[in-house]
């Protein structure tokens, strides 16, 4: 597991947890939301280690 899937999955760990706190989600259906939380995340520290495109006028 490289470093952005170790964040990632602390992050989504932290958000899902407050979810459940905060009772948006039920510990029930964490097998279902878990996976879609991490992918955002996950997607999301991708597409913000890769450098931006300059766009030259």
């Amino acid at each position: 597991m490289d470093k952005d899937q170790k964040e990632s999955l602390q992050v989504a760990k932290e958000i899902t947890a407050k979810f459940i706190e905060t009772r948006t989600i039920s510990p029930a259906n964490f097998a279902e939301i878990f996976p879609m939380i991490y992918k955002v995340v996950l997607a999301t520290i991708a597409d913000q280690s890769l450098p931006k495109e300059e766009h030259c006028e």
